[in-house]
């Protein structure tokens, strides 16, 4: 058999024939709220960019005047000659804001959850995931090795009929997502904490969504639910409320230390660069002066999320800037995507896997200096499409 025969696919090929291939629109401006995009204003709520800062002068400057001092690139990783005062000063100023030990940088988030799941567990372990964790955690699941147990979504009776089931020899980490990428909704933090004290589990959050959504200063998920000193494991990123790009984990000086020697990603991965250390400094800077961002934020959410209901679209109930449209079919998301961009909105289709079968939606999310006249036109035009939709489907079946 030829290795490239699993190459074409007439999926794909189909979608694109019939003009609904909703992937790799060219932005011709910066992210923000509005964008130029296929050479026309649009409203953008398909962007993690939660605290509006990737247009931030004072981001912005930092970036440039790093690129001025230390050049493009580090040409290596941290391990050798990729070390830079700024990325100590990162993890340093980093760690102070979430009230942690010690942090270390990955160069992405994917890469993040890669280097310290597969560091942190191994062969003799066992790792329990809820089922709508994010892929780069399933990923790391596979890397490390460790038995893979998936619970039901949320499902803290799911959870604890499986740690049930783990001898007394395994060593246990139960990882979850803060706030849950494609639903937007919140982990049941409480629930998962009382039971790895019960089991004797340690417990991971990758809070990738939560890191400038939740908290009263935006430290996260933890600080949600006022259980920051209970969480072994904070995972982030920098490519979504601190607008750069790279990830973290903050945790205990000892496991840093252990995951900073020993996982792979991260030894042979080259650093983050430069202007992308200095931009995350200057957003983790104005998050920390600025906690009413915060507030705005989820002001902005709960905004949209009551001009959706009394338009009629049916939604999840949650506080998070992620709200999920659900469209169900592939076509039809496809489709819907297609009627709001070229109504000048964006936002994002999520199919499986992102997705359980049947359980496709469109993912819209917000931004803290998003206008509420920019949200009154999304969800006008949002109506306007869920209806076409909605006559379209009725003429079908007539």
């Amino acid at each position: 058999m030829d290795l490239f025969s699993k190459c074409k696919n007439e999926a794909l090929d189909n979608v694109r024939a019939v003009g609904l291939y909703p992937y790799f629109h060219e932005l011709q401006s910066k992210q923000d709220t509005e964008v130029i995009m296929g050479g026309k204003r649009t409203i953008m709520i398909g962007s993690n960019n939660y605290l509006g800062l990737t247009s931030h002068p004072d981001v912005i400057k930092a970036g440039v005047e790093a690129l001025k001092k230390y050049g493009s690139g580090c040409s290596g990783s941290r391990f050798l000659n990729g070390t830079l005062d700024q990325h100590v000063m990162l993890e340093k100023e980093l760690a102070e804001f979430l009230k942690k030990e010690e942090v270390l940088t990955f160069s992405t988030g994917f890469q993040s959850n890669l280097g310290i799941i597969s560091s942190i567990a191994g062969r003799n372990d066992v790792i329990l995931c809820d089922k709508e964790n994010h892929a780069s955690i399933y990923d790391a699941c596979r890397l490390s090795f460790a038995k893979l147990l998936r619970y039901e979504h949320s499902d803290m009776k799911d959870l604890e009929r499986q740690l049930k089931t783990i001898g007394e020899d395994k060593g246990i980490l139960i990882v979850t997502d803060g706030v849950f990428s494609m639903g937007g909704d919140i982990c049941n933090l409480p629930g998962i904490v009382k039971l790895a004290k019960k089991y004797g589990a340690r417990t991971m959050v990758d809070d990738a969504h939560g890191l400038g959504v939740l908290g009263k200063h935006g430290r996260g998920t933890a600080e949600y639910f006022g259980l920051e000193d209970e969480v072994d494991i904070y995972m982030g990123t920098f490519s979504k409320s601190l607008a750069s790009l790279g990830g973290y984990m903050a945790a205990k000086k000892e496991v840093v230390d252990h995951v900073k020697h020993t996982s792979r990603p991260f030894i042979f991965s080259a650093s983050i660069t430069p202007a992308s250390v200095a931009c995350a400094r200057a957003a983790l800077k104005i998050l920390a002066n600025e906690p009413e961002r915060v507030k705005a934020l989820l002001d902005i959410s709960a905004y949209m999320r009551e001009g959706l209901k009394k338009a009629g679209i049916k939604i999840i109930d949650s506080i998070t800037p992620i709200i999920p449209i659900y469209t169900y079919e592939i076509e039809r998301t496809f489709l819907a995507c297609k009627m709001l961009f070229e109504k000048g909105i964006y936002v994002n289709p999520a199919i499986p896997p992102a997705t359980p079968e049947g359980q496709c939606l469109i993912r819209t999310s917000y931004t803290a200096t998003h206008t509420k006249a920019q949200m009154d036109e999304a969800i006008i035009k949002i109506k306007e499409v869920m209806d076409q939709l909605g006559a379209m489907e009725n003429q079908q079946w007539k």
